[in-house]
C-alpha cells in the first residue's frame, strides 16, 4: 500500500491489537475494575503519538510500552489505597506479556466457548464469583447453599473449564 493514508494504515494496526492491548492492561493491573479505563487511556495516548510510529516496525511493542507507562501513572495515583505490585515485578510482567498476549487470546475466546457450554447454575455461580461485588456468603444465603459447598463446586468448575481450555487449544478450536 504504497499510497495509502498513514492514518488509515495506523488504525488498522490499532484496531487489530486492541484485545491483545487490553489484556496486556489487565494482566498489570489484575482484578482492577480500572483497567479498562488505563486502556482507553492508553490508547488515546498511542492516537496521540502516532506521528512518533514508523510503520513497519514493532507495533505491538510500541503500544504495550506506552500501556506500561499509563498503567504506572495510574499505580502512582493509587498508590496510598491499595495493594500494589512492586516496581521490579511490574517490569518483569511487562517484559513477559508481550511474549504471552497472542496466547491469551485465544485462551480467552476458548474460555469464553467453554463458559458457555456449563450448565446454567454453574456459569451463574462463576459469574457470580468474578464479576459481581457482592460475597459468596450473601451468594450462598440466595441460592440456598453453604459456602463450603460452593467453595467446593467453584473448584470443580474450575478444573472443568481448565480442561475444556486445554482441549480446545490442543484442537484449535480457540476461535470457534
Amino acid at each position: 500500500m504504497p499510497d495509502s493514508d498513514p492514518d488509515s494504515e495506523f488504525v488498522a494496526l490499532l484496531t487489530e491489537h486492541q484485545a491483545a492491548l487490553r489484556l496486556y492492561v489487565n494482566s498489570l493491573l489484575p482484578g482492577d475494575p480500572s483497567a479498562a479505563d488505563v486502556s482507553q487511556l492508553a490508547n488515546s495516548t498511542i492516537w496521540k503519538k502516532r506521528s512518533d510510529f514508523e510503520l513497519g516496525t514493532n507495533f505491538k511493542a510500541w503500544i504495550f510500552s506506552i500501556a506500561r507507562y499509563e498503567v504506572l501513572n495510574y499505580r502512582k495515583t493509587q498508590a496510598r489505597d491499595r495493594l500494589v505490585f512492586s516496581e521490579e515485578l511490574l517490569d518483569i510482567m511487562a517484559d513477559e506479556m508481550p511474549r504471552l498476549s497472542d496466547d491469551m487470546v485465544s485462551r480467552q475466546q476458548a474460555l469464553k466457548g467453554c463458559l458457555e457450554s456449563l450448565k446454567s447454575p454453574e456459569r451463574d455461580l462463576i459469574l457470580h464469583r468474578y464479576f459481581e461485588d457482592t460475597s459468596l456468603a450473601e451468594y450462598a444465603e440466595k441460592i440456598n447453599r453453604s459456602v463450603g459447598g460452593l467453595k467446593v463446586t467453584l473448584h470443580r468448575i474450575r478444573t472443568k473449564l481448565q480442561s475444556c481450555i486445554e482441549q480446545k487449544l490442543i484442537m484449535g478450536e480457540a476461535g470457534q
